[in-house]
């Protein structure tokens, strides 16, 4: 029996270069009787067979030989491939790679271990995969990367590679974090007319200061500093320097790789005025209508803001008319000569179109259903640009999404149809209402809430409210469905148990109430919504020491147990830029209770109206007033558990809540039947933390007070007032505001508090 044999081996252990060794003889071709493999631990035969180049039955020479090889090279599955002849038998003998058992990280702080491992699964590295050394240099060079990003241009890495058992590796990177790279300096080179402290106000970036722990604002970022330089060139492009440029951007890292210089380099060019606008193009026979949409004025400084305005609002009146494909351009005729410059805005509105298809992505948790309900663009029926941004705002709204967005993408081989791409991304909808004071009669109280706007994705909201008090504990439960039915018709069901006493102490009196209530909303609008509804509350008066005389006064009118039947009727209207952190918009409110059947017969009405004015990119100026009147309804008097009270956040803060207003021989607060709030705050970005909106400090001036005990003795002399300083911050629980505040109008026996905290709410 003639043996022939050759060995062919990866002699650079690189995949995919293989260097046949040289026989001791030429091969001479044969046919293939069978192919054998040795070797495979974790491999399935079958991977093997099916890259082969030669199969049992085909001619076998030297060609294939190095074709079989380099195949099995390429699966990238083995360090190590033979292949033997036995007379006309293949016997091919593979080395298998090690396989990925684990990978670890050591002193990894700034990110966590998951965030890595799919940074490393990215270029190929992760438990079960084969190993490969050349994949260590991508997997290190990758979490460099990484830390880079978090400016920590020191870090290093360190990789440790352990055999275990069944040809298996384990993985360790040790890092070296370092300290985070921070901004040292920031230049700005060039500028003439606006001075550099000016300009580097505008950056989010900045050289740090006492906050910078947490806006991290001294954290170099490629994205971050794009975004300061267009609101650079913004800044120039809007005070008529048309011809502003940036030259170039440096940003050096020192050789410590903690500090960075950043250098901008800028050519202001001359300022511009508009010499006149002109329309050229077809503007469907709406001209005069397209003129008056123009907010650019001759005479005055080009402004970009106000260009880009006028383009934009071209172009979303051409959609008014299904136009979707609508072009305007702004093209500047520039006179150096004199700075000035005429613009023409030259319209092509293309051609009409309707809407194929409306997709909704990006909704992992709210049902599709809670989002195409707001839409007033429908399928099928024409482009609309304004029903479209109506859609896109009433899905903002909402309040369940981070991000809201509409694409527009034309449909192949249909010039007239388009499909709507509604991009949102979910966000956590519960929020935690937590409020705490201090008074030496209650100790410490603490008011607990928890709301779910978008229960189980259903859109329905569910909350609950207790207050652990010892002298005013409060049970409430609540239930909104906005879409109960089909026409958008909210309902709302509330329930809640209440009980409140002066003192801790058992003997003393306490008054109880429960009650429900079912109210409906009608949508009017877009923006008005109108409520309706109606309860049943029981009060009851628990005698014991201390029971007010106007208590005892309402028991004997009324009894000590009392019912009342209220219909509720109301109003809102809310055009605030955000529910939770406004900077513009306003806010209106009006809600009345009428009591018509039971012992109590009252009318009880509020209006609360809110502002807010953007002064510039950190201020904000806002306006609360906030009014209620409450009267009798019928023959008997006001009842006394209707009653306003008035103090603290919400109120006017420097007093204890609900300690104003008239009060007993004991200092007891009764309340009154009408209350008046009015709040003035300045909002900016809190010092240190350069433009970041989500942490605001403010001062504030508060004037207010509840008075009468039948309206009569109403008297804005009897109002307090205080002034003071607070930190607004947007908390991953929702809206927290710490007040500092002093008064500067009060009455002896009024019950002070000059530190008062409270999460959710405005005001």
């Amino acid at each position: 029996m003639q043996f022939n044999r050759f060995h062919l081996r990866n002699a650079t252990g690189l995949a995919g270069l293989v260097l046949v060794a040289s026989t001791a003889w030429a091969l001479d071709p044969f046919t293939v009787r069978d192919i054998r493999i040795e070797g495979l631990q974790r491999v399935e035969p079958g991977t093997v067979f099916v890259s082969l180049p030669v199969h049992v039955g085909d001619i076998y020479s030297d060609e294939k030989s190095s074709l079989a090889i380099r195949a099995l090279f390429d699966l990238g599955l083995f360090k190590d491939v033979r292949i033997e002849v036995n007379a006309d038998v293949l016997v091919i003998i593979v080395e298998e790679r090690p396989t990925v058992a684990e990978v670890d990280f050591v002193g990894t702080k700034e990110f966590d271990k998951d965030v890595l491992k799919k940074a490393l699964r990215d270029v190929g590295l992760a438990d079960g995969r084969p190993f490969d050394k050349a994949q260590l240099d991508r997997a290190e060079q990758e979490l460099k990367r990484q830390y880079i990003n978090r400016s920590l241009y020191a870090a290093e890495v360190v990789t440790t590679v352990t055999p275990v058992e069944r040809n298996r590796v384990n993985l360790t990177f040790t890092v070296v974090e370092g300290d985070p790279a921070k901004i040292s300096e920031i230049r700005i080179v060039g500028n003439q007319v606006f001075g550099e402290s000016t300009l580097r106000s505008l950056f989010d970036l900045d050289t740090g200061g006492w906050l910078s722990w947490y806006t991290k604002s001294d954290r170099y970022s490629r994205a971050k500093l794009n975004a300061d330089i267009e609101t650079l060139r913004s800044y120039y492009l809007s005070r008529g320097y048309i011809e502003f440029k940036v030259d170039s951007t440096q940003v050096a890292i020192l050789p410590n790789k903690t500090d960075i210089a950043i250098t901008i380099n800028v050519t202001e060019g001359n300022r511009f005025v508009v010499s006149g606008v002109k329309l050229e193009g077809n503007f469907l026979g709406r001209d005069q209508e397209f003129k008056s949409l123009v907010t650019i004025r001759p005479g005055q400084a080009y402004n970009a803001d106000d260009v880009a305005k006028t383009t934009k609002a071209f172009t979303d009146y051409f959609g008014n008319f299904g136009f979707a494909f609508a072009r305007v351009i702004a093209r500047p005729d520039i006179d150096r000569a004199n700075n000035r410059v005429a613009l023409v805005l030259q319209a092509d509105p293309s051609r009409r179109a309707y809407v194929r298809r409306i997709n909704v992505v990006g909704n992992s948790r709210t049902r599709d259903v809670v989002v195409r309900r707001e839409f007033r663009q429908f399928e099928a029926s024409w482009y609309d640009g304004d029903k479209i941004k109506l859609s896109r705002d009433r899905v903002d709204r909402l309040g369940y999404f981070k991000e809201v967005g509409v694409e527009t993408q034309e449909v192949p081989g249909s010039p007239d149809q388009v499909d709507l791409t509604l991009k949102v991304e979910d966000k956590p909808t519960g929020s935690l209402t937590l409020g705490a004071g201090y008074s030496s009669t209650d100790g410490l109280g603490i008011t607990f809430g928890l709301k779910q706007d978008n229960a189980f994705g259903s859109g329905n909201s569910l909350g609950v409210q207790i207050n652990t008090s010892k002298i005013n504990r409060v049970i409430v439960f609540n239930t909104t469905d906005p879409y109960f039915t089909q026409d958008g018709v909210s309902r709302t069901i509330d329930l809640y148990h209440k009980t409140s006493s002066p003192y801790q102490d058992q003997n003393y009196y306490q008054l109880v109430s429960d009650g429900g209530s079912l109210r409906f909303g009608v949508p009017f609008t877009e923006t008005d919504t109108v409520y309706f509804g109606a309860g049943l509350e029981r009060t009851t008066i628990v005698p014991g020491t201390a029971l007010p005389y106007s208590y005892m006064a309402y028991a004997n009118e009324y009894g000590y147990a009392s019912t009342a039947v209220p219909l509720t009727a109301g109003w809102a209207r809310d055009s605030r830029d955000s529910a939770i952190s406004p900077n513009s918009g306003r806010f209106q409110r009006a809600y009345t209770e009428w009591s018509v059947a039971g012992e109590a017969r009252y009318l009880r009405a509020t209006y609360q109206y809110q502002q807010f004015i953007s002064l510039s990119k950190q201020f904000t100026l806002a306006f609360n007033t906030d009014l209620g009147y409450g009267t009798t309804a019928g023959d008997r008097s006001y009842p006394v558990f209707k009653r306003f009270f008035g103090g603290g956040l919400g109120s006017v803060r420097g007093f204890e809540p609900g300690s104003l207003g008239p009060q007993d021989a004991s200092g007891i607060s009764l309340g009154g039947t009408s209350k008046e709030n009015f709040n003035v705050e300045l909002l900016s970005p809190f010092p240190g933390s350069g433009n970041d909106r989500t942490l605001r400090a403010f001062l504030f001036g508060d004037v207010g007070g509840v008075q009468g005990s039948d309206g009569v003795n109403a008297n804005a002399n009897n109002l307090r007032a205080s002034i003071g300083i607070g930190v607004s911050w947007i908390s991953p629980m929702g809206p927290l505001r710490l007040a500092f505040a002093k008064p500067v109008k009060k009455f002896e026996g009024d019950k002070i508090q000059t530190m008062q905290f409270q999460i959710g709410t405005n005001f």
